[in-house]
């Protein structure tokens, strides 16, 4: 993908292109809930792997997709998004974008930037005790990531994680299932 392909997409993840090629989608809950929790960001780095989510414009035809967290010296979080376009043998796309805790979050709300100035919101809805799955939104309900620590959690698992965003009020009618 080229560059100015990734800055538009970029932008239109973060409002700030509002052309007809950033159409966003449907909003999923109209009512985002407040994140459930606080997050221990030491137990929340490291690799996630996206199960299903709300297609966006800058996720689309991915599949395979992951998400690593890092924490950088500067106390900042590195942030590394991958995936692979259509199939799961194709090439690996990688964007790499920083993050910082939003002050009074209990560290559940990051400002996320892929291309400086410009910050999108990432908002840990919920997550379970051991960080095993994740629930991730931000406030417009547009966008919805489930996020697990395995690529391939339990039926009962995933039906769990799916069952707590609908009650917080997410449509699951929306969900688009990650292949991994």
């Amino acid at each position: 993908m080229t560059k100015i392909v990734r800055l538009f997409r970029l932008l239109c993840l973060v409002g700030l292109v509002a052309v007809s090629g950033c159409a966003q989608g449907p909003v999923g809950n109209p009512v985002v809930p407040e994140p459930a929790k606080a997050v221990e960001l030491p137990k929340y780095l490291g690799r996630w792997y996206e199960i299903a989510r709300y297609e966006a414009i800058f996720q689309k035809d991915c599949e395979a997709v992951t998400a690593d967290y890092s924490l950088r010296s500067d106390g900042k979080i590195k942030v590394v998004n991958s995936c692979r376009r259509e199939r799961l043998d194709a090439p690996v796309e990688s964007a790499e974008a920083q993050a910082y805790v939003v002050d009074g979050s209990e560290n559940a709300k990051l400002r996320v930037s892929f291309f400086w100035p410009f910050f999108g919101n990432y908002w840990v809805l919920d997550h379970d005790e051991a960080y095993d799955w994740s629930i991730v939104g931000e406030p417009s309900g547009r966008y919805l990531w489930l996020l697990f620590r395995t690529p391939h959690p339990s039926a009962a698992l995933e039906k769990k994680v799916k069952t707590r965003a609908a009650a917080m009020g997410y449509d699951l009618g929306l969900l688009r299932t990650t292949k991994q």
